[in-house]
């Protein structure tokens, strides 16, 4: 937690540097591969000082994040699954390409717009061969919907935000860090919970007779 805390707070830090917009755009692209802190707070910084540029700073983190994200598929399709077997049984891994499977890029839209990791599910997409185009598609919307959904809010309320997030900001950061510890365990728990339940899923189902 408190290394969490430190890296977030060194991000938050290049919301007043003039490179404060290269900085959103490397973070979120980065984010989408294989850095573990979301760029949440710093757009969130950089639109409050600026809300006139909000909904242009959501749209630089969704082109940043959904280019990450095509990193992401591309590391899993071309090198990720040595890497996830090392880190996973073959079982559990073959399990969640099945749930891809099923669920398709739904379960990558869910994934872009929550706490949740969201490298996890791009590189994983990635492995389970999910049709490009619409887990860009997917990532758009859930990426777009979560960044431009905040900077809207900060768009049309910058100032009472501002009073807002000013008083409550240690909350906030608390809030912010509890939501995105959960995310890393509602990805591990939940991964297991489904993989399970598909398991079980399967051996119930019958099995048909092999051809001659």
């Amino acid at each position: 937690m408190e290394l969490v805390h430190d890296v977030t707070q060194w991000m938050l830090n290049w919301a007043a540097s003039p490179y404060a917009p290269l900085a959103l755009f490397i973070f979120a692209f980065w984010e989408s591969s294989f850095f573990p802190i979301p760029p949440d707070p710093l757009m969130i910084a950089m639109a409050v000082a600026a809300p006139e540029l909000a909904l242009i700073f959501a749209a630089l983190a969704t082109v940043a994040s959904v280019s990450g994200a095509a990193l992401g598929y591309l590391i899993g399709r071309r090198g990720g699954r040595p890497i996830v077997h090392r880190l996973f049984k073959p079982q559990k891994v073959q399990a969640a390409e099945r749930l891809y499977q099923r669920y398709d890029v739904w379960a990558v839209g869910a994934a872009a717009f929550t706490p949740i990791p969201f490298k996890v599910f791009t590189i994983t997409a990635g492995v389970a061969e999910l049709n490009f185009k619409r887990f860009m598609l997917a990532s758009v919307l859930g990426r777009g919907g979560r960044f431009f959904l905040v900077a809207t809010l900060i768009f049309f309320f910058g100032p009472t935000i501002q009073n807002w997030i000013d008083n409550y900001f240690e909350y906030l950061t608390l809030a912010f860090l509890v939501l995105l510890v959960g995310g890393f365990f509602a990805a591990k728990y939940g991964g297991a919970y489904l993989t399970r339940r598909e398991v079980a899923h399967e051996a119930k189902s019958p099995k048909l007779p092999a051809a001659d």
